[in-house]
């Protein structure tokens, strides 16, 4: 099992907030994983605080490879609208593909992954 961490799970975890015991656990076995995406995400802000320490902490975290299908992306756009999730964001629904295509589970604080997986094939953590 690989556990692909959102980037609300990280910025969680490098302010010392409530997920710090879950998240160390997923570390300490080996099961964390990050993609491109995600450190697009984190790595510029962490950069602007100078925060040289964190960002080779989450270089040496596993990189799952992306692929992005486009049509699959508008696919889970439209399966969300139809069931009344609004406001997706696409970044949001790339994550949800890759984690889908590499078997991963998502850890994240957003709520969007929560409503995706009643409508999606992703697993959460």
């Amino acid at each position: 099992m690989r556990v692909l961490i959102d980037s609300s799970a990280w910025i969680d975890y490098f302010r010392s907030g409530n997920l710090t015991d879950e998240l160390d656990h997923l570390i300490d076995r080996n099961l964390v994983v990050v993609n491109d995406l995600i450190l697009t995400e984190l790595i510029p802000f962490l950069r602007l605080q100078n925060q040289k320490t964190l960002i080779d902490i989450i270089h040496d975290v596993e990189k799952l490879p992306m692929s992005i299908d486009w049509g699959q992306i508008r696919e889970f756009q439209f399966t969300c609208l139809k069931n009344g999730i609004n406001g997706i964001g696409i970044p949001d629904l790339i994550i949800v593909q890759n984690a889908i295509q590499t078997g991963s589970m998502i850890f994240s604080l957003d709520k969007h992954f929560t409503q995706m997986q009643i409508y999606l094939d992703v697993k959460l953590y």
